[in-house]
């Protein structure tokens, strides 16, 4: 956590933006059981043709799950993109059961936990883990991830995945103001806009910008209002630390309780989580969702299973629940847009009443989108000069 006229102005505009696409690459693939997905099976939705070996293949990936009996996750929480229906749905199709580490991790957190847990078997190795786009490529140089390519491999966007397989995008959304107008009266409309006097002690970021992907991006898109660029972050370390002097930047870790106490009233997060904030408060307390109108930043999440999953074929069935035509709509109806979203429209498998929920093409035509070699050198800025620059340490 849409209309067809959506998908041509909001998908052509990531399609372009983050990579032309390419014919898909059939990465190698190590001796893991399986290593690849039957095509098109029967999970995944997309032109399935349910001949035996496919079926018996995906039947042979079931067993040996239900045989491992456990899939360890990090970094999900519930009412991100719909997460809780998405693991309970998991649980129940499949009888294996879910060992949740913390849901509130961010995406640096993510890849420590692997490398923390490199030789243990133990409740605290992940098998998978949800990250930021420049966290992919990260993860795998340093071999942190394996490869696996699910059955709907070649309805993901070839811009979005690594051709091998080691990562692949599962869905994206545009930074937001979440705002609770119990407390705000003048809701702020532009980034310029956060430095007002009367935001004093309201303005906070969904996550530490040192390793939170979320409020990393969140400074980064701050940049691209305050005179940077793609190409440049500085900017917007500059601009919180105009918010921190003003008094307006709160050093907190928003989350939903603090924005619904008016602890932090105005949150820089993911238009997916405010939507479903928005949907979940009802009016109480009222909020609105802004997408600020002088830097619309997307951002795309990726998929990957740990090179030391202790449960690799339970990680394996995970990834193709993921990608399968249901799960994909199960993170539709929490208001991420799914990296198979083309695929879906093109098939006409999205629901109407779930089409019409999602905000208008309009808000997110002036998305703009980096690639992840300027995602990791605006992590590397962001991360390495928050403590100089703004000089404010971002804790629970």
């Amino acid at each position: 956590m849409t209309r067809k006229s959506y998908l041509f102005a909001w998908q052509l505009a990531v399609l372009l933006l983050l990579a032309a696409l390419i014919a898909a690459c059939s990465g190698s693939q190590t001796a893991a059981t399986p290593t690849s997905a039957p095509a098109n099976s029967g999970t995944s939705g997309s032109s399935a043709s349910g001949s035996e070996s496919e079926m018996s293949e995906m039947d042979a990936l079931i067993k040996a799950a239900q045989a491992e009996g456990q899939l360890t996750t990090i970094a999900l929480p519930h009412d991100w993109c719909n997460y809780g229906e998405m693991l309970e749905t998991f649980k129940q199709k499949y009888g294996i059961t879910i060992n949740e580490l913390d849901p509130n991790a961010g995406s640096g957190d993510e890849l420590e936990a692997i490398r923390a847990n490199k030789d243990n078997k133990g409740p605290q190795a992940p098998d998978v883990i949800d990250v930021g786009f420049a966290f992919g490529p990260q993860a795998q140089n340093e071999g942190l991830i394996q490869p696996y390519k699910v059955a709907t491999w070649d309805s993901i966007p070839a811009g979005l995945k690594d051709p091998d397989g080691y990562w692949y995008g599962d869905y994206y959304g545009v930074l937001s103001f979440q705002v609770n107008t119990d407390v705000i009266e003048n809701v702020p409309q532009k980034w310029a806009d956060l430095l007002n006097p009367a935001y004093k002690g309201q303005v906070a970021l969904a996550g530490d910008p040192r390793t939170s992907n979320q409020a990393i991006q969140s400074v980064y898109a701050a940049a691209l209002a305050n005179g940077g660029s793609l190409d440049n972050a500085a900017p917007g370390l500059d601009f919180f630390a105009q918010l921190n002097r003003a008094g307006n930047f709160v050093p907190v870790i928003a989350k939903q309780g603090t924005l619904a106490t008016g602890e932090t009233p105005i949150v820089v997060r993911w238009d997916y989580l405010g939507l479903t904030d928005r949907d979940t408060f009802g009016d109480n307390p009222a909020t609105t969702i802004v997408i600020p109108e002088d830097g619309v930043f997307g951002g795309v999440y990726v998929q990957a299973i740990s090179a030391y999953a202790p449960h690799p074929n339970a990680a394996k069935l995970w990834m193709e629940h993921l990608y399968s035509d249901e799960g994909q709509l199960i993170w539709l109806k929490g208001y991420c847009h799914p990296i198979r979203y083309d695929d879906l429209v093109a098939r006409n498998v999205i629901p109407q009443e779930l089409a019409a929920k999602l905000p208008p093409a309009e808000l997110y035509a002036k998305a703009i989108f980096p690639t992840i070699a300027q995602l990791e050198a605006a992590k590397a800025v962001v991360t390495e000069q928050w403590d100089s620059v703004v000089n404010v340490n971002v804790s629970d």
